[in-house]
């Protein structure tokens, strides 16, 4: 028989129900207590065996139905249940970006710190959008603290985000409130006007989230430029201004570039001077998209590429790629975030600040009313265990091992390494049968790692071609794993290969 919640309480159970605890969702403070501990000590003992368990595992069909399917009973079940679904329903079947030997995607394992902070700030459940509250003030906090680490001015506001999509699209919503406000077409016949001929530019290997952004802004296809990127896949300058220069003399409206700060494929960065020098001339704003390396110029070996850096006019980083905060936790940072406020505040009867309000709530600077405190407490939490010298450490790690990897590819018979850095990835292909499609031949590869589940890697277009790729962002690899991945990449190869004569 199914025990509902308001019986849980042990047998001479010193914690009472109070009134308010009888009532469905509550529950003896004992009962909370002890689940709460068993949660704790299951989630300690997965994450220390993780190293273990396969880097991923096929979902059974009938497990995806059950899933889907899923349907409300009419009686409520015991609270020990949550953990129980989750150990045998979910962890099993994760996405991997858990376990050392994941190389697919710019996914990072969740730091310690960020794990005990979410769980403290969804006990204080306290909203970062409105309302005065400690959690708001922290948020305001971390973001100075993300600008500092990023090289931004003393003057840097922003809003935490639930990654780079949603910062980049509250980065053009911005730059497009900017430009037309400065044109005095901010409404009426004069916006319509103008916003039909806005344009876009942007490197050809940006992350695909800043042509959603610009297509939920309102901007067509026909309107964005993805410039050419140079043999270093960093966005060509000269291409832009010729861009650029032909939309001008063609009566287009060029507001916004967007740079990238770590592309996705290769981990290239694009050059900031000049782009921001060309918006500065022509009226245009400069947003970087750093949501994977906007935190570059803290480490000495990369900051002579992001000179520059504090002059851009708004700036993406994710916290949970580069830091290991947990999913999700993205940021906009903003020099001027009185630009946020003109883009995005809006006023209601029912949401009036107090007298005490020394600042505008920060549903104020994005499109978010209700906002978890989450994201302020876990980024602070993983900040300040990690300092200053912690987050270069950190990254420093990764480059090191992906440099390490980028050798060990180079140096193997059989492998050919193409492109990568300098953020941490390694794009390669293997030596492939004769006659073999190489595009379909590497998909192959991937997936046949992927399904053996002791390694996880991706594919990604470079140059047209279809390569391997495998990212360094977890702070648990080690050069075994850098091993494993090599000879599971060939293990994988291996199968192509024709049979040896006489076998």
């Amino acid at each position: 028989m199914t025990r509902r919640l308001s019986d849980l309480a042990p047998a001479g159970c010193s914690d009472h129900l109070s009134p308010m605890d009888q009532l469905p969702p509550g529950v003896n403070p004992k009962v909370l207590r002890d689940e709460l501990a068993a949660a704790a000590e299951w989630a300690a003992r997965y994450l220390s065996e993780l190293a273990e368990e396969p880097v991923s595992r096929p979902m059974p069909a009938t497990q995806r139905d059950r899933l889907r399917d899923a349907r409300l009973g009419r009686e409520g079940v015991e609270l020990g249940r949550v953990l129980d679904f989750v150990r045998e329903e979910i962890a099993p079947f994760p996405t991997g970006n858990g376990h050392p030997a994941f190389f697919a995607w710019v996914n990072s394992p969740p730091a310690p710190a960020g794990i005990i902070a979410e769980l403290l700030a969804c006990a204080v459940n306290a909203t970062c959008g409105m309302g005065d509250n400690a959690l708001m003030d922290l948020e305001r906090g971390t973001v100075r603290m993300l600008a500092g680490l990023a090289g931004l001015p003393d003057t840097t506001g922003g809003v935490l985000t639930s990654g780079g999509s949603m910062a980049n699209l509250l980065a053009l919503a911005t730059a497009r409130t900017w430009f037309l406000t400065r044109r005095g077409s901010g409404d009426g016949a004069a916006y319509d006007r103008d916003h039909a001929r806005l344009t876009l530019y942007y490197s050809a290997q940006a992350h695909m989230s800043v042509a959603k952004a610009a297509a939920c802004i309102g901007l067509p296809a026909h309107r964005l430029r993805p410039v050419p990127a140079d043999a270093h896949d960093r966005l060509d300058p000269a291409a832009l201004r010729a861009a650029v220069t032909a939309d001008l003399d063609a009566g287009l409206l060029p507001f916004c570039v967007v740079t990238t700060l770590g592309t996705t494929a290769t981990g290239a960065v694009d050059p900031l001077e000049p782009v921001t020098a060309l918006c500065r001339r022509t009226g245009m704003w400069h947003h970087a998209d750093g949501a994977w390396g906007g935190l570059g110029a803290t480490v000495p070996a990369l900051a002579p590429l992001y000179r520059g850096v504090g002059a851009v006019d708004s700036l993406t980083v994710d916290p949970h790629k580069t830091l290991s905060v947990p999913v999700g936790c993205g940021a906009l940072l903003v020099p001027d975030p009185e630009h946020l406020h003109t883009a995005f505040a809006h006023r209601a009867s029912y949401l009036t600040a107090g007298e005490d309000d020394a600042l505008p709530w920060l549903s104020h600077a994005t499109i978010e009313l209700t906002r978890p405190g989450t994201r302020a407490l876990a980024l602070w939490a993983t900040l300040s265990h990690l300092g200053q010298a912690g987050v270069t450490a950190l990254i420093e790690h990764y480059l090191t091992l992906a440099d390490e990897l980028r050798r060990r590819i180079a140096a193997q018979p059989g492998m050919e390494l193409l492109a990568g850095g300098p953020w941490p990835v390694a794009c390669f292909r293997v030596t492939r049968p004769a006659g073999e499609d190489p595009d379909e031949f590497h998909a192959r590869i991937a997936r046949r790692v992927q399904s053996r589940g002791r390694a996880y890697l991706a594919t990604v277009a470079v140059h047209g071609r279809t390569v391997l790729r495998a990212c360094l962002c977890n702070y648990r690899t080690t050069t075994d794993d850098l091993d494993l991945l090599i000879s599971e990449v060939l293990h994988a190869a291996a199968l192509d290969e024709p049979p040896h004569p006489g076998r």
